[in-house]
């Protein structure tokens, strides 16, 4: 009987385990052995040169231009997105006036919830391209503001200087990326039992211990999960880059990333050899930083 049950369950499992060995295991042991070769893409011909474009990599300022603004994303884009999406959902849950009822959301949260969420619904190249005009040195909607409001000595040309045309970018991919997160950690903090909230709130606790000593470690599970995904996403950042900036990754490298400069490789250049040594370089970088968030983010679980 038992073995009947284990051929029932393989007959199931045959065709799922074969198509994603055939379009995921498959590409994945290509792409590690092109790395190992010097194919250009328009012929059948792959020389093996072993760890060669992996040596070059080591050597290619621009490589290494993107490898800082990718660290540099990493560091601001999952930290900033987490806090203002812990911030919003505690203000839309637990924001309201305390009254007899305990605690309550604010006024109009279905509202807010569907504004906020608003940008996921746009794909990456509309935001792109909206937040270039608003980018626009001349008649963009930034400058505009600021020339409305009296602060015209504030107006810059944001994607075309250096030094503050990566922060630009990251504040579109924040923007873009704080209404999911919203609405994650929203649907979290409403599974929590509001008998917890009323016995702090009877017990004398503020906001802010309620938010640090309740709140917080009962989401947790969410915000880790939250920052591999947007530890990811920061470690991409190539369509944004791609449409917004000047080049593109300018001026001066100052926005190139790893995914644009892999692009650029293999189909500007032809080198997709180079391109797959990149590729491979950025997968076991953030296999990486996937293992690492789970390791340092690691706590005891806490129930209600």
């Amino acid at each position: 009987m038992r073995h009947g049950k284990h051929r029932f369950l393989l007959s199931f499992l045959t065709i799922p385990l074969i198509l994603y060995a055939v379009f995921v295991i498959s590409p994945y042991v290509q792409a590690f052995y092109l790395a190992l070769t010097d194919w250009r893409g328009v012929s059948s011909r792959q020389r093996f040169i072993g760890l060669g474009n992996f040596t070059r990599l080591l050597h290619d300022p621009v490589f290494w231009a993107g490898l800082r603004n990718n660290g540099v994303m990493l560091l601001v884009v999952p930290l900033a997105t987490i806090l203002f999406a812990l911030f919003f959902a505690s203000m839309l849950n637990l924001g309201g006036r305390r009254g007899r009822a305990g605690v309550r959301g604010a006024r109009g949260t279905s509202l807010y919830r569907f504004v906020y969420f608003f940008p996921q619904v746009l794909s990456v190249a509309i935001i792109a391209v909206l937040w270039q005009f608003v980018y626009t040195p001349n008649a963009g909607l930034l400058n505009s503001v600021l020339d409305a409001v009296g602060l015209s000595a504030l107006r810059n040309s944001w994607l075309a200087e250096p030094s503050l045309a990566l922060w630009c970018v990251m504040a579109v991919i924040v923007w873009s990326a704080v209404g999911f997160y919203v609405v994650l950690f929203s649907a979290a903090m409403q599974s929590i039992p509001r008998e917890i909230f009323e016995a702090a709130m009877l017990d004398g606790a503020g906001r802010r211990a309620t938010f640090r000593r309740i709140t917080l470690p009962l989401v947790w599970d969410n915000v880790q999960v939250a920052f591999i995904y947007l530890g990811i996403a920061a470690m991409d950042g190539f369509a944004i880059v791609q449409i917004m900036t000047v080049g593109p990754g300018g001026p001066d490298d100052a926005t190139e990333v790893i995914g644009l400069g892999l692009w650029r490789n293999a189909f500007t250049y032809g080198k997709f050899g180079y391109a797959s040594a990149m590729g491979v370089a950025l997968f076991f970088l953030t296999l990486t930083l996937a293992a690492l968030t789970l390791r340092v983010s690691r706590r005891d679980r806490v129930e209600f």
